[in-house]
Parts: C-alpha cells; sequence; structure tokens
C-alpha cells in the first residue's frame, strides 16, 4: 500500500492535483471528487492510495466530515 504525505506548498499545487487524480479516476461525479479531494488533500497533507477505500492511511481524511455529518473526502 502506497500512502501519499505531502508537505508545504507542493500540496498546494501538482501533488494534490495528481494524487486526487488518480483517487478520482473511477468516480461518477469526477468534478465534485476532485474539488473535494483537493480540499482534503490541502487540509490534511495526504490522500489515501487507490480509488476507493484505504482511508486508514490517511486518519485526517477518513474523519473530516461535511455538515450532514457525511463523510467529506472522497
Amino acid at each position: 500500500m502506497r500512502v501519499y504525505l505531502l508537505f508545504g506548498d507542493n500540496c498546494k499545487s501538482a501533488n494534490c492535483s495528481n494524487k486526487c487524480s488518480n483517487r478520482c479516476a473511477v468516480a461518477g461525479a469526477q468534478d465534485r471528487c476532485l474539488k473535494y479531494c483537493g480540499i482534503c488533500c490541502e487540509e490534511c497533507k495526504c490522500v489515501p492510495s487507490g480509488t476507493y477505500g484505504n482511508k486508514h492511511e490517511c486518519p485526517c481524511y477518513r474523519d473530516k466530515k461535511n455538515n450532514k455529518g457525511r463523510p467529506k473526502c472522497p
């Protein structure tokens, strides 16, 4: 398993974009997936590996909730 840990300004640029592109590759609503993955990546400095699951690799990403109490990060 790979865990993507991102630090500093790199997270705000290409690294988040690349990691979220991989994460959202098979998402039905890709624009929304990329948006929320990017937000979570910037805040958490990591993105779980794969296109689904593996959220145990990044607890911050896993534990973020939206205002309805549902998972915020794809």
